[in-house]
């Protein structure tokens, strides 16, 4: 039993650890505004990332409407075209 309570607590400093050591949620991303959220993936080698965004879109149904998020994902860095409302910041989002 005693080897069963140092082993699980051995387990809880570790993953307690991991979650201490973990990015914010908010890393390399921007909220509100006219998006739902804008967030980018790492740098690559060639100096490109992927930016994500998401943006909220009315579905009518009937009498009434609801509102789903709707995502874009495109290639963004030198060398590649940008459309300015999805590039907004032209430059890779860092937290």
């Amino acid at each position: 039993m005693r080897r069963c309570i140092v082993g699980g607590s051995a387990a809880l400093l570790m993953a307690a650890g991991l979650i201490a050591s973990a990015p914010p949620a908010s890393a390399g991303c921007q909220y509100g505004g006219p998006v739902i959220s804008k967030c980018d993936g790492p740098v690559q080698p060639d100096g490109t990332w992927q930016r994500c965004v998401a943006v909220a879109q009315i579905i009518p149904r009937g009498a009434s409407s609801y509102l789903v998020p709707d995502r874009r994902c495109d290639l963004m860095g030198p060398d590649q075209p940008w459309d300015p409302a999805f590039a907004d910041p032209p430059t890779h989002i860092d937290d």
